[in-house]
């Protein structure tokens, strides 16, 4: 069994975009630019943003963090994303989800400048990655889709399952696999809720993709000798025995899962690291867009 260290990877990552930033600097340009809208204190959404804005210092690039309170009226945030599309100093943004429940989180979406929609979930990057041309992939597909490849995870050919439909993770995931491409060329089923006899489908898969949130989900019972496991699940978990009162469980059994396992990802460990290398990624691409740098 190989686990699959999405930590290094993700360090990995972070010093070839170090390398070319610092090249880019020597050249006489500026540092790519990354904004992050925060609204309220949701305490995984405070804890994830922090790190994506260590991250972007850490390998040279700028970084903006705009925080609003959760009272923020809907229309004013769209303003504040206008804003930032016009503001030429800034090459991608976020605006960090979830958002509070009186603000559409789908208008926002909407709002955002297709070139600027880092975090790749505006229509017309997912319709651009559905089609196979040039867009930003949301950051944790783009995430899992880097750890196969960097681990050389053969996909082709291979029956891959992915277990969640969201539109941030299941079904972006189908259309990469399925995509032809490496990794890609796979033959994906896609299961949810409303799928029946998920046990038998998921004991046919080569490769398991889980991503519903639901701590411990995926039992051995449900996997086949060899099979490639990815745990996108992060599920915070009271316990009192740590200091920050909570701990963070995927949605696989990962101790008995991971006996029957030729790769696996742990959680933490795995996807998440890859997740935020991801979104730098998206944001140098979205620079070298704008400047037409090869």
């Amino acid at each position: 069994m190989v686990l699959i260290d999405g930590k290094q990877t993700a360090a990995d990552i972070k010093e070839e975009l170090k390398q070319e930033v610092d090249s880019l600097k020597n050249n006489g340009r500026r540092p790519p630019h990354l904004a992050a809208v925060l609204v309220g204190n949701d305490g995984g959404s405070v804890t994830y943003v922090n790190a994506k804005v260590k991250a972007c210092q850490k390998i040279g690039f700028e970084s903006t963090l705009i925080r609003f309170d959760d009272s923020i009226s809907e229309l004013e945030l769209l303003e504040k994303v206008e804003e930032l599309n016009k503001d030429n100093s800034i090459d991608g943004f976020i605006v960090q989800l979830p958002l509070p429940k009186h603000i559409n989180d789908r208008n926002i979406t909407l709002a955002i400048d297709p070139l600027k929609d880092v975090d790749g979930f505006h229509p017309e990057n997912v319709g651009r990655m559905s089609l196979g041309l040039p867009s930003f992939i949301s950051a944790t597909p783009n995430g899992i889709m880097q750890l196969l490849k960097r681990y050389e995870i053969e996909t082709s050919g291979k029956h891959c399952v992915v277990i969640g439909r969201s539109a941030i993770v299941g079904t972006p995931m189908s259309i990469l696999l399925s995509r032809n491409s490496n990794p890609g060329n796979a033959t994906v089923t896609i299961t949810h809720s409303k799928t029946k006899n998920l046990k038998e489908i998921c004991l046919s898969a080569d490769i398991i993709i889980a991503a519903i949130g639901r701590p411990h989900f995926l039992k051995a019972d449900m996997v086949k000798e060899n099979a490639v496991v990815i745990d996108v699940g992060t599920t915070r978990v009271e316990d009192t025995s740590r200091k920050s009162g909570f701990r963070l469980m995927g949605d696989v059994d990962f101790d008995n899962v991971s006996a029957k396992c030729s790769y696996i990802s742990p959680v933490p460990g795995g996807v998440g690291p890859m997740t935020i290398a991801s979104l730098l990624m998206n944001t140098l691409k979205a620079y070298k867009r704008r400047f037409n740098i090869a």
